[in-house]
């Protein structure tokens, strides 16, 4: 595979940041805000939104409370992270609208995949990194409707995926109305978000007159479901630190737990890192006081040198013989 500044790690397609054994703190907050386009320009299309996407891996739509080491979208798309609109004040912020607009248009795209993992607040996970998300969340038998009978399900989840499977793309409107008017718009939520916790279920469009759509994800999305299957929980989980390490460019172990422990257990994030500390895929950084773990870069090898061209030895000529003068006249006499 020709090399052209990324590398790969666990499968995950990671860009590669020069390495360095010591950052001021300075530095990584550059580093950070040029990387989560934080630089004043926005994005403001969709070929910028996709390639901001794509760069991170992952991000929030708003600002989190308690807040996250993670990029925003509505921070990407206003171009500086002032003041930027929660998810509470998003409706009386046009700036915001927008974003979700734009945010939209993603995954209509399927540039990017839409998650549950905050409350109240939109996950988002490019097309590249999200079949690993799948694998370390996602059921591993989606061809197959959930039964009632687990703890995972309840009886109306059950029914809500039946009627998205027959129906869908539906909106939550009509869902409800099929469902019976005596199903209160909480518990279809509380249904909606079991089944989308697995990776059941998505919403694939949003109109302001209908408000959410809903499909059943293996048939919104076969291949990366297809992919996800087959990667396993700790393969995902290494690809996963990885790629939020290249996302924020150095961070503790600490901020690492933090962030994935919304939807797995610590234990399992300290082994995905030391695992990949034993494989040198991740290395310390200090900034400041602080030891930060950052991606390994991958060293490239020096250019090749040419061959030396032996060059062939003249041949030696060999001198003709001179010819002897005849003897002169004091010669004979002698």
């Amino acid at each position: 595979m020709p090399y052209d500044g990324y590398f790969f790690s666990e499968r995950t397609l990671v860009r590669e940041v020069p390495g360095k054994s010591h950052m001021f703190d300075q530095q990584l907050q550059e580093l950070r805000r040029e990387k989560w386009c934080l630089d004043g320009q926005g994005i403001h299309t969709l070929e910028a939104a996709r390639a901001f996407i794509d760069s991170v891996g992952f991000c929030t739509l708003y600002p989190q409370k308690p807040a996250v080491l993670a990029p925003t979208f509505v921070g990407a798309y206003i171009g500086n992270d002032d003041k930027l609109p929660t998810a509470q004040k998003a409706f009386a912020d046009p700036r915001a609208r927008e974003a979700k607009q734009l945010m939209v248009r993603l995954l209509r795209d399927k540039a990017a995949f839409e998650t549950l993992v905050f409350p109240e607040n939109n996950f988002l996970v490019s097309a590249a990194v999200f079949p690993y998300f799948y694998g370390l969340v996602g059921d591993r038998n989606p061809r197959q409707a959930p039964k009632a009978t687990t703890r995972e399900y309840s009886p109306l989840a059950v029914d809500a995926f039946l009627l998205i499977q027959k129906q869908g793309p539906i909106s939550k409107q009509r869902l409800q109305e099929s469902l019976g008017k005596a199903i209160s718009e909480a518990a279809l939520d509380r249904a909606l978000d079991e089944l989308w916790a697995k990776l059941r279920i998505t919403r694939v469009d949003y109109k302001p007159e209908a408000g959410a759509f809903w499909d059943i994800l293996f048939r919104w999305s076969p291949e990366p479901v297809r992919e996800g299957m087959n990667i396993s929980l700790s393969e995902a989980l290494t690809a996963l630190v990885s790629k939020y390490l290249d996302c924020v460019v150095a961070a503790e172990q600490s901020e690492v737990e933090d962030f994935f422990a919304h939807f797995i257990a610590r234990s399992r994030v300290r082994d995905a890192i030391h695992a990949l500390l034993s494989a040198r895929e991740l290395q310390f950084v200090h900034v400041g006081n602080r030891s930060l773990l950052q991606i390994t870069p991958v060293r490239t090898p020096p250019p090749a040198r040419a061959p030396r061209i032996e060059r062939s030895k003249p041949e030696s000529r060999k001198r003709a013989p001179v010819p002897k003068r005849p003897p002169g006249p004091t010669q004979e006499k002698q």
